[in-house]
């Protein structure tokens, strides 16, 4: 069969100009795969580029590929990546340089001249054709669907956040924010032994939600007081620094609080004094290391519960509408696009 040549991918070109374009498929390397994308989740800094066009700081400058979500099958290897075709996988976006020092001693997640898809100017995955590094991709079992793969890549966040919390069994856990994120950290932590998990929000739709996912307690801080004391972890999942620092004052003596929404680039307010006081670690996640298996063998198990997450499924042609779902109906949690063409 001959290989594709060309594929139609959304693409950025700055805040609300968002096109979907025919590009030239690239060359695939000896270690390289050819994915052919069954699903793309949209996330936050997905939306914060379509509406801003920048997340954080980092701006869209040139014409970008949106995604960093995605699940697909293999349609093509190179000669030495040791993947099969027809494998089906979930697509790790980053994956670091793998030789400097930091990525040598397993870091790779915070890598300092690594790379993530979709985040400007590196092309993502919302395309329906993708080619990467056979290290990016994991093989998914029959029990996971293509297109519900996409979700592996937000549940290693959840894996790594909690990990890097270091939530045990018995703890008592504080999840600030139940957007898909918390809710899938819910899951993880309630995996790793959490007896309580305590979830805020201030949208009633999504508290109702976390019910469901694990949650033994919610509270929507728009308009009830955060009467919760004693806590073991928390896990900040907000990005909103008041709700971070609101937190911090829940945690008992030589607990943990562990910052893994997107953060501003500078906050006030921190008490500090109380973090020296009572020895309480603040902590930060960034994506993830190793991360991928675990969440695939948590799905899995049925302990973790991916499918539910989606909530919308849009076509390529639809990413506009795909990146704007979640604010027009804040009711959703994961919206996917799903580029994968006929006969793919």
């Amino acid at each position: 069969m001959a290989l594709p040549t060309r594929t139609r991918a959304a693409r950025m070109y700055g805040a609300r100009d968002l096109r979907v374009e025919e590009l030239a498929v690239p060359q695939i390397g000896p270690d390289d795969v050819l994915v052919a994308v069954a699903a793309v989740g949209v996330c936050g800094s997905d939306m914060h580029y379509y509406d801003a066009g920048r997340n954080g700081l980092n701006v869209v400058r040139q014409p970008t590929v949106l995604g960093h979500e995605a699940a697909g099958v293999v349609i093509a290897a190179g000669t030495t990546s040791g993947v099969a075709t027809g494998t089906r996988v979930a697509v790790e976006p980053a994956v670091g340089c793998g030789t400097c020092p930091t990525c040598r001693e397993g870091r790779y997640n915070i890598c300092p001249v690594g790379t993530c898809l979709g985040s400007p100017p590196t092309d993502g995955t919302m395309s329906e054709y993708l080619v990467v590094p056979a290290r990016s991709v994991h093989a998914l079992p029959e029990s996971i669907d293509t297109v519900t793969g996409a979700m592996i890549e937000p549940l290693a966040v959840a894996v790594w956040a909690v990990q890097r919390a270091q939530v045990r069994v018995g703890h008592r856990v504080l999840i600030t924010g139940s957007g898909p994120i918390g809710i899938l950290a819910a899951q993880v932590a309630r995996a790793a032994g959490a007896t309580e998990i305590v979830m805020t929000d201030v949208n009633d739709d999504r508290l109702a939600m976390a019910l469901t996912f694990g949650a033994t307690r919610v509270i929507n801080t728009a308009r009830d007081e955060l009467d919760v004391t004693g806590v073991d972890r928390v896990l900040e999942c907000t990005g909103v620094p008041t709700a971070a620092w609101s937190a911090i004052t829940t945690v008992k003596p030589g607990g943990r609080v562990t910052v893994v929404g997107q953060a501003a680039p500078a906050v006030d307010g921190l008490p500090l004094a109380f973090l020296q006081r009572y020895e309480i670690d603040l902590v930060t996640a960034f994506r993830y290391a190793h991360a991928f298996p675990t969440a695939i063998a948590l799905v899995e198990s049925g302990a973790v519960d991916i499918e539910r997450v989606i909530t919308g499924r849009f076509a390529l042609a639809d990413t506009a509408k795909a990146l704007q779902a979640p604010v027009l109906d804040p009711s959703h949690l994961k919206v996917v696009v799903t580029p994968m063409p006929k006969g793919a």
